[in-house]
């Protein structure tokens, strides 16, 4: 994959969503972070919904983040 400038949300292997170079944005419409990167919960085990605090690890999630594409 090239490196570009673009925001990038990369699915990560039995973990998080890696997110770099997009701002969240809440349901209420505020801005939750402005990190460059940071990291979202996938398994739902987090303490810090909406990011990842590395409870995937002791829930045991499976899923190797590999998808089809979808278009």
């Amino acid at each position: 994959m090239e490196d570009t400038n673009e925001p990038t949300i990369t699915v990560r292997a039995n973990g998080s969503l890696r997110v770099k170079g997009a701002t969240l944005i809440g349901a209420n419409g505020e801005v939750i972070t402005t990190k460059e990167t940071y990291s979202l919960c996938r398994c739902g085990c987090s303490k810090d919904k909406p990011f990842c605090d590395g409870s995937h690890r002791d829930c045991e999630f499976d899923d190797p983040g590999v998808h089809a594409l979808v278009e």
